[in-house]
């Protein structure tokens, strides 16, 4: 009868020598890779100049001249109650930037619009951050339907429940 070795061979791992030049050699690729990163990066960064450009005088212009020259138009604040529950109230106020020349007309048809809007509207609707995201977008949605598409963007000044 034959006798078989049923152990098995010791399993060499690798010398102490191997392992640290491995660790060595990977510590220099990485630091490489960083360093050819960052120099890439700093290329594409806009560089100060060094020169000084000299400060014009600011023109004075009121709120007015700059509202109409940016497309904003300030609608009176809407104040009106909620659907739900009863004796909820709200007072917004808001401005509507406008697609070129701004149109007194279209901005009173959308404030209506709104005014109608907001009746339909239940607390539960409008709580927290995503509520008041959904009613901003909304109104934008509205606002823009009912100008045609001219009025771009509704910007909410102030918004208060009672």
């Amino acid at each position: 009868m034959a006798i078989f070795d049923d152990t098995q061979p010791e399993k060499k791992e690798p010398s102490l020598l191997l392992q640290l030049a491995l660790l060595a050699g990977l510590t220099i690729v990485a630091g490489g890779i960083g360093w050819g990163s960052g120099l890439y990066l700093s290329g594409e960064a806009p560089r100060p100049s060094t020169a000084i450009e000299p400060v014009t005088a600011a023109e004075e212009i009121n709120l007015a001249e700059a509202n109409d020259s940016l497309g904003v138009v300030q609608l009176e604040p809407i104040m009106t109650n909620l659907s739900g529950p009863s004796g909820t109230w709200v007072r917004m106020e808001m401005s509507l930037v406008f697609e070129g020349k701004p149109d007194i007309r279209i901005a009173q048809i959308v404030q209506q619009d709104i005014l109608a809007y907001l009746r339909t509207v239940k607390v539960y609707q409008v709580e927290g951050a995503s509520g008041f995201q959904h009613l901003k977008f909304d109104l934008e949605e509205r606002a823009s339907i009912r100008s045609g598409g001219r009025v771009k963007q509704l910007l909410v000044r102030t918004l208060l429940f009672e």
